[in-house]
């Protein structure tokens, strides 16, 4: 029996005005960021409030710990320091959301 590779995303997400940040984890990016952009505008998730529903960075992981691990240090920072950290890794503050849903068609 093959054994299947589960693949773990921290992410980090903003609002179109690109004012907020909120960062998270999942196993399925592509769906992921389809729920946010379907919640936009809820009251239920701190995303779903503020409408962070626009990928600006990425990281894969193997292992869901080393996932939540980098979730949590991510969420350690300062907020400024965020904003340093998307500029460093995404300086014009590109929206990747459409990158990730193409690849996401290609994988199937």
């Amino acid at each position: 029996m093959d054994q299947v590779e589960i693949k773990y995303f921290v992410f980090i997400t903003t609002n179109p005005s690109k004012e907020v940040l909120n960062i998270g984890t999942t196993n399925n990016l592509a769906k992921k960021l389809s729920d946010l952009y379907k919640n936009r505008g809820g009251r239920k998730t701190f995303a779903s409030r503020f409408s962070c529903y626009n990928l600006l960075y990425f990281e894969e992981f193997r292992f869901v710990n080393d996932a939540f691990n980098r979730e949590e240090e991510l969420k350690a920072l300062k907020k400024e320091d965020k904003r340093i950290f998307v500029n460093e890794k995404n300086p014009d503050w590109k929206f990747l959301n459409e990158q990730i849903q193409q690849e996401s068609e290609t994988d199937y």
